[in-house]
């Protein structure tokens, strides 16, 4: 039996230890130096560009959440840190302006 050298994602130690499984089925791993936890192979992946486009042409359009997460198959807590962190890059200061009055 060959055993696979494991390494920690984060700070590249091979001190890893099995963590049980993650609520998808995976077998987890954490690292006894710096305590992450991370799994080997990720069943979910990042956005894709093409994803984060439809993602904001159906956030103008209005949709709920949940919606939008059946329409791209992803999980409603993905969508919502995505608008999360979109929502930390808007200005939140508003101009305004006098109008001229007219005599």
């Amino acid at each position: 039996m060959t055993q696979e050298l494991l390494h920690c994602p984060n700070c590249l130690s091979e001190d890893i230890s099995r963590n049980g499984f993650n609520d998808r089925g995976t077998q987890s791993y954490k690292c006894r130096d710096c305590r992450r936890r991370f799994v080997l192979t990720p069943k979910s992946l990042p956005l894709s560009d093409e994803e984060i486009a439809l993602l904001e042409r159906l956030l103008l359009e209005r949709l709920a959440i949940a919606g939008i997460a059946r329409v791209m198959q992803r999980s409603e807590s993905c969508i919502q840190t995505y608008v999360n962190a979109k929502a930390k890059t808007i200005s939140k200061k508003v101009e305004v302006t006098k109008k001229v009055k007219k005599p």
